[in-house]
């Protein structure tokens, strides 16, 4: 941060700054608006090149095709893109099975995505970030890196290396000056939660588990997001920041009587 600011009334504003999603539908196109909207020019990368072009389109940017799975692609494009100064990576899948159930394939495909995607992205945008002395890499994590379920067992790992991933990079990355952190949220109405959706007793299970009663949308995790890429998060990196109703921090499932 800058040590000639007088106010802080521009702490949060991106202008100039040059931010990259990857995973540009959901989470991803709402996070591409809210940086827009606080001055930064915004590329958008996605699998589905027509995702990544209609999130673009919504906010003037430029729209590009990227599957982190392919280490050589995220190299190029690191390389490609040069200059960055926030990367946001929103990608990630889920194979709801018990472990019993779970095939090596499809332990292969999770791992592939959240777990080795997540690395080529901080390494080959990192290198970009290091090399000029500051970035910010933001990395979206989950709730369930910290608490499980039956049936979200490669997930939770996945998602808790990517936490470790995330740490690693800001201590490794933070004297060049380049800040590293997660975002975690909680259960957010999506296309990707519609077989929740579909099950009353199971969306309504999840509703009320969290402190605020009911589930997040996409737009109500951006202030995170523009948070960690911003000046008013200068000094924060390594760190996890949940945005999850209090998903974490209470059990809501049921409600004891309490003393008068």
């Amino acid at each position: 941060m800058s040590s000639e600011k007088t106010s802080y009334t521009d702490l949060f504003r991106l202008d100039g700054r040059r931010a990259l999603i990857i995973g540009a539908g959901g989470i991803g196109a709402e996070t591409a608006q809210a940086l827009a909207d606080h001055g930064a020019d915004i590329i958008c990368a996605d699998q589905d090149l027509g995702l990544a072009q209609d999130s673009a389109a919504r906010v003037g940017g430029e729209a590009l095709p990227l599957d982190v799975t392919d280490t050589e692609a995220v190299r190029r494009t690191a390389q490609d893109l040069g200059a960055l100064d926030v990367v946001v990576l929103t990608a990630a899948m889920n194979v709801r099975k018990r472990i019993l159930d779970y095939t090596p394939e499809e332990f292969d495909r999770v791992v592939e995505l959240n777990l080795k995607g997540t690395f080529a992205v901080i390494k080959y945008f990192g290198a970009t970030m290091v090399s000029r002395g500051n970035g910010s890499i933001i990395v979206f994590s989950s709730i369930r890196e910290q608490m499980v379920e039956p049936g979200q067992s490669v997930y939770a790992a996945t998602k808790a290396g990517a936490v470790q991933l995330v740490k690693t990079a800001a201590a490794e990355f933070g004297e060049a000056g380049v800040r590293v952190n997660a975002v975690a949220p909680g259960v957010v109405e999506t296309s990707l939660t519609q077989q929740i959706k579909a099950d009353p007793q199971w969306y309504r299970a999840y509703a009320t588990k969290n402190a605020l009663g009911r589930w997040s949308r996409p737009s109500e995790l951006v202030g995170a997001v523009v948070y960690l890429a911003s000046d008013a998060a200068s000094y924060v990196t390594g760190s996890s920041l949940r945005v999850d109703g209090g998903w974490t921090s209470v059990d809501g499932r049921f409600t004891p009587p309490t003393q008068p």
